[in-house]
């Protein structure tokens, strides 16, 4: 049991939602669309669901072309990051609709509602409506609606960018478990790529509606395909830093020159873009063979226990994410160091060559 979007595009008004994805979910699977506003995951889970038809290509479930097939006849649950629940029902009312629609019969009705209530643990809510719960009891209600009619397809659109930063942790973890147990296929849509990393499976990132890289979502993570895939699964986006590789060292700026170490002499000469993830970064050394660079601070921001601070010289600048509170003054002079080890390196056409663990393509 397989969702396939073959060859999928919609385009409104010469606006590209989705172009040209071809994408596979397999049955009990848990999978990321992981993209920017706009990037097209609204737009894909429609497609996926027949709330939307595509311009051109084909929705094929379980190898049968579905596009043209209604909504109301895909076995399909979608929740969305509002909380829409009915109000002048109970809960236990919200959960068990899809059900007495279906004409489902009342012992069974009965019994599904209770056993999703418990999973979510809102089971001592049954009796209360709406508006006397928490934003996070609504959403689990929700949830608990949308799980309980045994869906073979679940689409989560952005659920939990409502919730508070406690109640996100404790309903993700809660999905993780939930649907390792259910063989649906489950597509969850983020705009953050460290809720892509909390919650597993594959990652398929978007952007401006088209399919940049798809895989486990830690390979996805440590082998970005390309600059952008690299930028948009990291939080801030990775710094990418324009050097050039000779027989003898690695230059930056006309300062920042270095000895090849042994893993950058793979490298063939020639220019690149070396990428570096912003919580990489560090202002004191942590290996002998760190790439020192002389900046500036020009801007520092202090959020809760982690301080991001942007430094800049003539030629670039970056994003380091410290952990503690870090107080400079803008114009500051600072030494940061690059790990070595902890280096993307990209060709010319902006694609991955070397990663962390490796040299990719043969001859590099």
């Amino acid at each position: 049991m397989s969702l396939t979007l073959e060859n999928l595009s919609r385009t409104v008004d010469r606006v590209d939602y989705v172009r040209d994805a071809n994408l596979t979910f397999e049955a009990g699977s848990f999978n990321v669309l992981l993209g920017r506003t706009l990037a097209g995951k609204t737009s894909m889970m429609r497609l996926m669901a027949g709330l939307d038809k595509p311009t051109q290509g084909r929705v094929l479930y379980k190898g049968e072309d579905v596009t043209g097939q209604s909504v109301q006849r895909r076995n399909i649950s979608m929740i969305y990051q509002q909380f829409i629940n009915y109000p002048t029902l109970t809960v236990y009312e919200n959960i068990a609709s899809p059900l007495r629609l279906a004409k489902m019969a009342v012992s069974e009705i009965d019994r599904r509602v209770k056993e999703t209530a418990s999973m979510l643990q809102i089971e001592p809510l049954l009796k209360r409506y709406p508006l006397e719960l928490s934003g996070g009891q609504q959403q689990r209600t929700a949830m608990a609606r949308a799980l309980v009619k045994d869906a073979t397809l679940v689409l989560f659109d952005e659920p939990l960018v409502n919730l508070d930063y406690k109640l996100r942790e404790e309903l993700r973890a809660e999905l993780r478990d939930l649907f390792r147990e259910r063989q649906c296929i489950a597509v969850y849509a983020t705009t953050e790529a460290n809720e892509a990393l909390a919650l597993g499976g594959t990652t398929t990132i978007l952007h401006e509606g088209r399919v940049v890289q798809t895989g486990p979502v830690m390979d996805v993570y440590r082998a970005p395909v390309n600059t952008l895939a690299a930028q948009l699964f990291s939080e801030p986006p990775m710094n990418m830093i324009r050097g050039r590789v000779t027989d003898t060292e690695v230059t930056f700026d006309e300062y920042s020159h270095h000895a090849l170490t042994q893993e950058l002499a793979k490298l063939a000469p020639g220019d690149y873009w070396f990428g570096i993830r912003p919580s990489h970064i560090a202002l004191v050394p942590a290996n002998d063979d760190d790439l020192e660079m002389s900046m500036e601070v020009a801007l520092s921001e202090i959020s809760g226990s982690e301080t991001f601070m942007h430094v800049e010289n003539s030629h670039f600048e970056m994003v380091m994410q410290l952990m503690g509170v870090h107080q400079y003054h803008t114009g500051a002079p600072v030494k940061v160091y690059l790990p070595v080890n902890k280096l993307f390196v990209f060709d010319n056409d902006e694609q991955l060559v070397h990663t962390p663990s490796r040299i990719l393509g043969g001859a590099l």
